[in-house]
């Protein structure tokens, strides 16, 4: 910088000036001394100027700076939205993953009641049509067929049991996995 220069060529001149016994001051050649003073003054707007672009410069920067954090901000946030609402969605998609998963269970135990219900139909239609064929057609005449008839319905109605046995632990275990 000019003036700086300047400042420094007016100190030079301070130091080699001759000095005033028993004083600190000096015998300066005035002429030399304005000339310089002068051209001081004429470097100093532009050195200004220059400290004031430097200055707006660094204002400038300043803004930009900030705008770019403010932006870096507002997406950090809008990121952090979309991990929440990522995480809202699996939370959802769990909580209809249970109930689907209950509807299922729910659904699989009707269906096997349903099976027990219609075989046990099926073996009680079954075990009335032969009381219908004993009665019909052996009668009394025939008591080794009847007891041999009876012991097909005791097997029927064994058969019935275990399946409503069945039937009944199937509802207790599902009712034990509810509760």
């Amino acid at each position: 910088m000019k003036v700086l220069d300047l400042l420094d060529e007016m100190e030079e001149i301070c130091e080699i000036s001759a000095g005033m016994p028993l004083t600190t001051k000096i015998i300066v050649d005035k002429n030399e001394l304005l000339e310089i003073i002068s051209e001081v003054r004429q470097a100093l707007p532009d050195e200004i100027q220059e400290a004031n672009y430097v200055k707006n410069e660094r204002s400038r920067i300043i803004d930009e700076a900030k705008r770019e954090y403010s932006l870096l901000i507002k997406d950090a946030e809008k990121q952090a939205e979309k991990l929440v609402e990522e995480n809202a969605i699996t939370v959802s998609a769990k909580q209809q993953a249970r109930e689907i998963m209950a509807s299922t269970e729910e659904s699989s135990m009707k269906l096997k009641m349903g099976t027990y219900e219609y075989m046990d139909k099926i073996l009680f239609d079954f075990q009335e049509k032969m009381d219908v064929l004993n009665k019909r057609y052996f009668g009394e005449m025939f008591e080794n067929l009847h007891a041999t008839f009876e012991g097909v319905n005791d097997k029927l109605q064994e058969n019935r049991d275990e399946i409503n046995d069945m039937a009944y632990k199937t509802k207790a275990e599902s009712e034990h996995k509810e509760g």
